[in-house]
């Protein structure tokens, strides 16, 4: 059985602890599993880009676990942005 490294072990926690304050607030577990599963696709060997994503869903877990969150916003482009 292969050994999880480091920065490995810190994805799968902070997936668990998303998942336990997903929990509580409705809508939120698709959210999360799905994003998830985007960055999933993200090469092992790009380890910068996997930390900048660990710090960033840190924040965001934070935010997640204020009780004063009822819902998770996001960003999209239009595609008239997308197009310039």
């Amino acid at each position: 059985m292969m050994r999880h490294s480091k920065l490995q072990k810190q994805v799968l926690s902070l997936y668990k602890q998303f998942l336990k304050a997903g929990k509580e607030k409705p809508g939120f577990l698709p959210r999360v599993q799905g994003e998830f599963r985007n960055n999933a696709k993200i090469p092992k060997t790009d380890i910068m880009h996997i930390e900048y994503l660990v710090r960033r869903g840190q924040r965001q877990l934070e935010q997640l676990k204020d009780s004063h969150t009822k819902q998770m916003g996001c960003f999209i482009k239009s595609r008239s942005d997308r197009d310039k």
